[in-house]
């Protein structure tokens, strides 16, 4: 029997992850049979015509009747939003798959991580850049032990849709609606692949400094004279310590001017680095001990992650890819009434670092990770 699917926003992540329903039958034989059964959101006219674009059978303005009505239930909502949807659904035993940040707070992050546990529910985070084939391909050796010793972990997130002072203020602006700005909308990715990529080889983040900026403190509101004030950060940089004594850098910014969607991780050991970047996702940057410089490797033949879902090998994939590979995870846990990662629990660590990285900001010191 088909899982039911409920999905809150159809906006940028509910048109991404609609298409990437679309495309689960067509090239993951073993996926789920899913059922598109319920939008959720309060423009009820854009809502009908979301519906109809994305291929749900049902809309609903009301999160708490579509809950009663599926079988899993994607919060895609605003961030503020993250929160009580999602403990309601665990609460009734309905799945959950929320956006990141999982919470504009620790304590609601918290909130949502006690929730999932006390539930016979399987509740997952979208941390998607881990499921890139590169990225799984990067995982792979990091624990199998090629980078020998983890030394530093460099990882930067850079946008530049900013820098425009004139650009109209949006809710990723606002503290009460987002809970932090470039901090936790890229920052979380950042943190979340440093912790998965290095966890096993170089332990927990332990302690960090961190430095928040704002550099355009109002902006003028859409279709109005008015403006409003920013209370996020625009740009956020950090050092952190992982437990095994490896050095963590992190930074993300809305303005830097020149990128688009710039998101690079770097990993170094006693033998052997690795590089990766979003703007070349089928490539892997790998120097082993011995090499004289980095080799680039294309993440594409069959018998790398995914990839034989697929193309013939060389046949690039994109960002889109992707989402399709989070779904088919979550939905095959689901399916199977098995574990999934990343976990609620897993994003409330996630958040942790976040929150710590802002107490640093505001005592201008280094502080543990709580």
């Amino acid at each position: 029997m088909a899982l039911q699917i409920g999905v809150l926003g159809y906006r940028f992540m509910g048109r991404a992850h609609s298409n990437a329903f679309a495309r689960l039958p067509m090239f993951f034989d073993d996926a789920p049979d899913i059922e598109r059964h319920t939008l959720v959101g309060r423009d009820e006219g854009a809502l009908a015509d979301a519906a109809d674009r994305f291929g749900f059978a049902n809309t609903e303005t009301d999160w708490e009747t579509a809950i009663d009505e599926v079988d899993v239930f994607y919060n895609l909502g605003p961030n503020h939003l993250h929160p009580e949807p999602s403990i309601a659904a665990l609460d009734a035993d309905v799945p959950v798959f929320c956006e990141k940040p999982l919470a504009p707070t620790v304590e609601d992050a918290e909130r949502m991580a006690e929730a999932a546990a006390e539930s016979d529910a399987i509740a997952g985070c979208a941390f998607n850049y881990r499921f890139v084939p590169a990225i799984q391909y990067a995982k792979n050796l990091i624990d199998a032990g090629e980078l020998g010793e983890i030394r530093h972990v460099r990882g930067r997130y850079l946008q530049d849709w900013g820098t425009d002072p004139e650009d109209p203020w949006t809710w990723r602006m606002d503290e009460e609606l987002a809970g932090s700005g470039a901090l936790g909308d890229l920052g979380a990715h950042t943190v979340d692949l440093a912790r998965f990529l290095v966890g096993e080889r170089a332990g927990d983040i332990e302690r960090v400094s961190g430095h928040l900026e704002t550099f355009i403190e109002e902006r003028p509101v859409d279709g109005s004279d008015e403006t409003r004030p920013v209370t996020v950060d625009d740009a956020y940089s950090a050092q952190a310590e992982f437990a095994g004594g490896a050095m963590g850098t992190f930074e993300a910014s809305r303005m830097a001017s020149g990128h688009k969607n710039d998101h690079t991780i770097a990993v170094h050991g006693s033998e052997g680095s690795l590089k990766f970047s979003l703007e070349r996702l089928n490539e892997l940057e790998l120097l082993r001990e011995g090499d004289r410089g980095y080799e680039t490797v294309l993440v594409t033949d069959e018998s790398d992650p995914y990839v034989e879902h697929w193309w013939p090998p060389g046949h690039v994939l994109g960002w889109e890819h992707t989402f399709v590979h989070e779904d088919y995870e979550f939905l095959s846990a689901i399916a199977a009434g098995e574990p999934y990662e990343p976990s609620f629990a897993t994003a409330s660590e996630v958040q942790r670092v976040l929150g710590a990285i802002e107490r640093s900001d505001e005592r201008g010191e280094w502080v543990d990770v709580e």
